[in-house]
């Protein structure tokens, strides 16, 4: 697959911090406000321009988008953003705890996208890729990178191994505790080559910001009869990461009641299904197992699962889903149903214990999905079910920005 690099857009190295923000979509409005309060210069003020208006403002209103243009300008205008004298690439570097995953910034073709080569395990909303479609239109620019992963290419790994001892671009701890460090590539021919072997990458986050720009890409296309291909709008900002880097968390269940069993029934019927290991630990160690709790206690589950099955039949989500949720607590559509709620692993065993405590119902700490089998599913051309898998650290928007 192709990348490349790309004269954009990067923040003033003393004003890095300020400027980098969360993804649009890990926050609502309010929540976004918050976290831009007293920070002018925060990328939330383009990516969520509706924090800037007045309350009732229709966030998918024209002067939500005309407002994100306006910030953008005043960013680049007041020298907060400033435009790399030549194409370059970026490493990019997060650390959290003891994990450290480092992955490349170039742009990639939409070509490839829309050919498979960068490969989906999502459906995306029609109401959130419309959202980021006019916003990257208006903007002229893709402000928040998609997140891709690859099967290890140990010529890249060499090249990441040399770069991160040379003296970083952007150097800085965010208030979360996540530290985030960027190194510049000027060029980057070398790394292009190497990239080269790379044979296709997956989306692990960013669904609707590669749709979003694959469509941007077609209008400009239809609107350009002078068209080559090698039009910037064409190219699309993302980070690649190799597998083994990556974190994946949990997304756990919590469903708010029983569906009219008991408790006694409920725990007999689980138990003919799936067994029942009591004062199990709050969070299982293997793929195939899963942690209950119910009634002030953990209960150990194992997901007998069909050799035979497909590879989304063989997750744990999926097994939970058809074998119990549905028979048993009546969840027949996850995506719609009231009843149940997503935990990103982020918040711990803790968080379900409270919520179930305070709340009633049961919780069910998964195990982690692995890269490979979000690989395994990409490849087979088949979609996750809702909620799979949590990444984490999230990708900071603003660090780098593509323009076209």
């Amino acid at each position: 697959m192709r990348i490349r690099a790309f004269q954009g857009l990067v923040p003033v190295p003393a004003l890095a911090p300020e400027v980098a923000c969360v993804p649009y979509d890990v926050v609502n409005a309010a929540e976004a406000a918050a976290l831009a309060a007293g920070r002018p210069r925060s990328l939330l003020h383009v990516d969520r321009a509706e924090i800037d208006l007045p309350p009732d403002t229709n966030p998918y209103s024209d002067a939500v988008y005309a407002k994100a243009r306006e910030n953008f300008l005043a960013l680049q205008r007041d020298g907060t953003l400033l435009r790399e004298t030549e194409p370059c690439l970026y490493i990019y570097q997060q650390q959290m705890g003891a994990h450290t995953q480092r992955g490349l910034v170039a742009v990639c073709h939409v070509e490839d996208y829309d050919a498979e080569l960068i490969k989906k395990h999502e459906k995306t909303r029609k109401d959130k890729e419309d959202d980021r479609t006019r916003l990257i239109g208006a903007l002229g620019a893709n402000t928040g990178p998609v997140f891709l992963t690859y099967r290890d290419e140990l010529a890249v790994t060499a090249l990441v191994n040399a770069k991160t001892r040379e003296t970083p671009l952007h150097d800085f701890t965010a208030p979360d505790g996540i530290r985030h460090t960027a190194w510049r590539i000027p060029g980057g021919a070398e790394w292009v080559a190497a990239f080269g072997r790379v044979p296709v990458s997956y989306i692990a986050d960013g669904h609707h910001r590669a749709a979003s720009a694959a469509r941007v890409a077609r209008d400009r296309r239809a609107a350009n009869p002078a068209h080559t291909g090698a039009e910037d709008y064409n190219w699309f900002l993302c980070v690649l990461f190799p597998a083994s880097e990556l974190k994946i968390l949990p997304y756990n269940r919590i469903v708010s009641d029983l569906n009219c069993h008991t408790p006694e029934n409920f725990l007999a019927k689980v138990k003919a299904t799936f067994g029942l290991e009591e004062n199990a630990a709050p969070s299982p160690d293997a793929v195939g197992r899963v942690s209950m709790f119910i009634g002030g206690k953990w209960f150990g589950l194992r997901c007998p699962v069909d050799a035979k099955a497909d590879p989304v039949a063989r997750l744990d989500v999926s097994v939970l889903q058809d074998r119990l949720l549905a028979p048993l607590l009546g969840i027949d559509d996850p995506r719609t149903s009231k009843r149940v709620d997503f935990v990103g692993g982020i918040r711990g065993p803790d968080e379900l214990v409270r919520r179930v405590n305070a709340e009633g119902g049961v919780a069910f700490s998964m195990f982690p999905t692995t890269v490979a089998q979000l690989m395994a599913i990409a490849d087979a051309g088949q979609i996750m079910p809702p909620k799979s898998t949590w990444f984490e650290p999230k990708l900071r928007s603003g660090l780098f920005t593509h323009t076209f």
